[in-house]
């Protein structure tokens, strides 16, 4: 895969660097991985980054190079693929399954069933989950298949045009049925895991939307406009709603064994059609089962 421009107008970029950098919008470190890689042509030559252009050239980038994931060992796990092409990959996660292996999910996580689909189809890339579940909450994760296409979602994320829509089961009837919880959450003192609300914390913002209530239960709609970790856990807490089955930020559920939470819907702009994509992952069988 490879990016293409034909330079027309020396006004707009005198030098290859300018067109990495503010046509591509590639970052400095990748500018230096592609570098590396031998990845940046002018005129199908290897060029360096300062040199000049003159009208007619054409300046290419091949984004797409083998990259070593020796960190992560392969193991073969039933993916359940939702859709898949040249440039990322989105798996529907089940619960009591890690996103990034750890010292407590060494070769048991999503990653590394990733780590062998990609092997198996000799896909030779780093591992590279671009949105973040908890273990226990199911649904849609995003995997780039380069460091390009990974930069782009990450700055779709950090301007809102990156949309993630979560499904959840809450304790009680709220009384708005739809709302903004604006709350800033830090790290818990004493611990590695738990997060608290604080208004010195980093600025947390969650919509919500309550679809149906039913057997003093709530099912919400709600969409992140900020991405802390546990965000959508501690906001439901905050409003003295939590999510039933969470027993970081609740309590146990005869209803269902996990915290009952859903990443539902995402869509964003795809980095090379530029074309808007939408995904749908199914409410599992165990959240249906608890507000049934």
């Amino acid at each position: 895969m490879e990016l293409k421009y034909s330079v027309t107008n020396l006004s707009k970029y005198s030098n290859v660097r300018q067109v990495l950098k503010n046509e591509f919008n590639i970052s400095n470190r990748l500018i230096t991985n592609l570098k590396q890689n031998k990845s940046i042509y002018l005129n199908d030559k290897e060029t360096y980054l300062d040199k000049i252009l003159s009208i007619g050239d054409v300046v290419k980038c091949k984004i797409d190079f083998n990259e070593s994931s020796e960190n992560i060992v392969p193991t073969k796990i039933n993916l359940n693929i939702i859709y898949e092409d040249d440039y990322f990959l989105v798996v529907d996660k089940p619960c009591n399954m890690a996103v990034h292996p750890s010292i407590l999910h060494y070769d048991n996580s999503l990653s590394n069933g990733v780590k062998y689909y990609f092997d198996s189809i000799g896909l030779h890339r780093k591992i590279r989950p671009v949105n973040r579940l908890d273990r226990d909450t199911t649904g849609i994760v995003l995997f780039a298949k380069n460091e390009y296409i990974q930069e782009c979602l990450i700055k779709q994320m950090q301007t809102n045009t990156f949309y993630k829509e979560y499904l959840a089961i809450l304790e009680g009837i709220l009384k708005e049925p739809k709302g903004t919880i604006d709350a800033p959450i830090a790290r818990k003192e004493g611990s590695i895991i738990e997060r608290c609300i604080d208004k010195n914390g980093s600025k947390a913002v969650t919509h919500y939307e309550v679809l149906d209530s039913k057997n003093n239960l709530s099912i919400v709609k709600f969409v992140l406009e900020t991405g802390r970790t546990h965000q959508i856990r501690l906001h439901s807490k905050h409003i003295g709603h939590p999510i039933i089955g969470d027993t970081l930020y609740g309590t146990n559920s005869n209803l269902i064994s996990r915290q009952a939470l859903h990443c539902h819907k995402i869509s964003f702009i795809h980095p090379i059609t530029k074309n808007k994509i939408e995904f749908i992952s199914p409410v599992p069988d165990d959240m249906q089962k608890a507000i049934n």
